[in-house]
């Protein structure tokens, strides 16, 4: 069976370092096969954009300037996504005979693999098709309307997620409410203004009670290890990798020239 890192960071932290540390997983991948399966979670609320978006077209800057909610910009595609409550997944990976070489193809076996996490928790997941074209093509948050090979349970999408590719290396990270925060989304986004609505939904919401973290990811990792057949290995991060991430977050994540404008 192959070996993945596995990097589970108990301790919520703020945008800007969880943006750096994802990139700075993708930056260490090498020409060798190997797989970093990484989960977290946000010290506060945070609407992350998608790497080409403008900021004043999806976000109310002043209203998350007034109620204490950060701002970042991902190094991946996608919508806008508000992070608060919830798990968040990443893998980095440059092993093309599990993954391939094409996005849409790793992108849906990843999805796979996090359905069966979700049955394990008791869940009845599926795969979505592909959404409408207004808004693929409009300024929308992700989780309006499943992307194709999203995840979705009752109809309803559950896990909002991205990818960029660099050759044979990628990234992919996403989305797990465990809490609904439909009201707060719609105040962070233009979502009624542009006639949309969330459909979504947490965790806490398909299983019927509350959903916490740890158990969550327990039961995704043991879904995935299923799903590829590996066993995942725990790692930590060394003080030579905590500077690294510390220079990334500086250059880009905490720097307010990059989150406003379109890089």
């Amino acid at each position: 069976m192959l070996r993945w890192d596995l990097y589970v960071q108990e301790e919520a932290q703020s945008g800007s370092w969880n943006m750096a540390v994802d990139e700075y997983l993708f930056r260490s991948l090498e020409d060798v096969p190997r797989t970093v399966l990484r989960f977290y979670q946000w010290i506060r609320a945070t609407a992350s954009l998608g790497y080409s978006q403008k900021v004043r077209d999806v976000a109310d800057l002043d209203f998350c300037r007034s109620h204490g909610i950060d701002v970042v910009r991902r190094m991946t595609g996608g919508k806008l996504v508000l992070h608060f409550n919830e798990v968040t997944y990443s893998l980095c990976s440059s092993d093309t005979d599990i993954f391939s070489s094409t996005l849409g193809e790793s992108y849906r076996r990843i999805s796979e693999a996090l359905v069966r996490g979700l049955e394990r928790m008791g869940l009845s997941p599926t795969l979505a098709d592909a959404p409408p074209q207004e808004y693929s093509r409009g300024n929308l948050p992700c989780f309006s309307y499943p992307a194709r090979n999203e995840v979705e349970v009752q109809g309803k999408k559950i896990i909002g997620s991205a990818q960029k590719r660099i050759g044979a290396r990628f990234i992919q990270h996403g989305s797990i409410p465990l809490k609904d925060e439909t009201d707060l989304l719609e105040s962070v986004s233009f979502l009624k203004e542009q006639g949309g609505q969330v459909r979504s939904i947490s965790l806490s919401q398909a299983l019927g009670r509350p959903v916490f973290f740890d158990w969550a990811v327990d039961h995704l990792v043991s879904g995935i290890k299923d799903y590829f057949s590996i066993i995942p290995s725990r790692i930590t991060l060394s003080e030579k990798d905590l500077r690294a991430i510390r220079a990334i977050e500086k250059e880009r994540y905490s720097n307010p020239v990059w989150t406003a404008g379109r890089p």
